[in-house]
C-alpha cells in the first residue's frame, strides 16, 4: 500500500514514550511508573500564514524544523513532568492543597508555560545549530588555517569535524540510561511507522519485525545539512576567518531548507534500486539515534500511534 493512500505521519521519541503527529492531532504516550499508559493531546492548529509556508519548496523545511521544535519541546515537556512525578512519588495532601489554591490562575499559567516552553525549544535549536555549524569552523581553522589554500578542502574537513563532533556527541549521551531508552522509544516510533506503511496489523509481534531505521528521520536532515553545507559553501569565496564564519550564519537558513528537500528526495526515491542509496548516511547515524526497543516500550508507540489514528477519524468539531 502507497504513503500516499495511507498518509505520511511523524514523531519523535520523548521521555518514557513517543510522540505521533497525525493530520489533525498530536499524541503523546508514555508509560507511567505504575504500568499505566498517559496520553497527552494537543489538536493542529497552525495558523493559515503557517500552513501557507509550509507549502514554500526551500521555505517549508525551515518553517517546519522551527515549528517542530517549539511544538516538540511541549511533548518532552509533558514526558519530563510525569517522569519526574514518578521519582519524586506522590503528591502529599498539602501538595494538593495547594494545587487546588492555584486552580484559579491555572489558564494564565498554563499559557505562560506553553509560550516558555515553545521559546525554549526554538532557542535551543538555534543555539544548538549555530554550537555545530561554528566550532568545526574555529577547529579546522586552527589545525589547517595554515597548511594549505584550497578553500573547497577545508570546507571539506569542515564538514568531517562536524560528523566526527556529532558522532563522539551522540555516542557519549547514548551511553547514559535515560538517553539510552529514548533512543529505544525512537526506535520504537520508526517500527511503528514502518509497520504502518507495509500495511500490517500493529500488534507489537508485527512491529517488532522491522527495523529501526526510516528514511525520514530527523538524524538523516542532520547529515545532509552537513552534505549540502559543504556544496553551497563551496560556491562563494573568503578572505578572513571572520568572513567564513559570517558566510555560514548567513547560509545557514538555505543549508537548513535545501537539505529538507534532500531528504524528502531520498525518501520518495527509496523504492528505485539504486537511488535509494542516496539516503544511506542518514541512516547509518540512526545506527546511533534508535536501539531495539523492548515489547513494553513497542506498545507505547502502538497506542500513541493508534491514539492519533482514531484522532484522525473524528469530526474536526470533536477534536478542538
Amino acid at each position: 500500500m502507497s504513503q500516499n493512500k495511507l498518509g505520511i505521519y511523524g514523531g519523535q521519541a520523548v521521555i518514557e514514550g513517543v510522540m505521533f503527529a497525525g493530520k489533525t492531532a498530536f499524541v503523546t504516550a508514555v508509560r507511567r511508573k505504575n504500568n499505566e499508559i498517559e496520553f497527552h493531546e494537543m489538536p493542529k492548529k497552525d495558523k493559515n500564514w503557517v500552513r501557507a509556508l509550509k507549502k514554500i519548496p526551500f521555505i517549508r523545511g525551515l518553517v517546519g524544523i522551527i515549528d517542530s521544535s517549539a511544538k516538540g519541546s511541549q511533548f518532552l515537556n509533558f514526558s519530563a513532568e510525569a517522569y519526574a512525578e514518578d521519582e519524586v512519588g506522590p503528591e502529599t495532601d498539602k501538595d494538593v492543597n495547594k494545587a487546588k489554591d492555584n486552580e484559579k490562575s491555572g489558564v494564565f499559567s498554563g499559557l505562560a508555560v506553553i509560550l516558555s516552553v515553545a521559546v525554549v525549544g526554538i532557542l535551543s535549536f538555534i543555539v544548538g545549530k549555530l554550537i555545530f555549524t561554528l566550532v568545526p569552523v574555529f577547529v579546522e581553522d586552527f589545525i589547517f588555517g595554515s597548511i594549505f589554500e584550497n578553500q573547497f578542502l577545508h570546507n571539506l574537513l569542515e564538514g568531517a569535524i562536524k560528523i566526527i563532533l556529532l558522532l563522539v556527541y551522540l555516542f557519549a549521551i547514548s551511553q547514559t540510561p535515560l538517553i539510552k531508552r529514548l533512543f529505544q522509544y525512537h526506535g520504537a516510533e520508526h517500527k511503528v511507522i514502518s509497520a504502518y506503511e507495509a500495511g500490517l496489523e500493529l500488534t507489537v509481534s508485527n512491529v517488532q519485525k522491522f527495523n529501526t531505521l526510516h528514511y525520514r528521520c530527523g538524524s538523516s536532515f542532520i547529515v545532509f545539512t552537513v552534505i549540502v553545507g559543504v556544496i553551497i559553501y563551496s560556491f562563494l569565496t573568503y578572505d578572513t576567518l571572520w568572513e567564513r564564519i559570517y558566510q555560514r550564519l548567513l547560509l545557514l537558513p538555505i543549508v537548513i531548507g535545501v537539505s529538507y528537500e534532500v531528504l524528502k528526495g531520498t525518501n520518495s526515491l527509496r523504492e528505485y534500486p539504486v537511488l535509494r542509496y542516496l539516503g544511506y548516511p542518514g541512516l547509518w547515524l540512526q545506527l546511533l539515534t534508535t536501539k531495539e526497543p523492548n515489547d513494553a516500550q513497542v506498545e507505547v508507540a502502538i497506542a500513541s500511534f493508534n491514539r492519533v489514528l482514531e484522532m484522525d477519524n473524528q469530526p474536526a468539531e470533536e477534536i478542538a
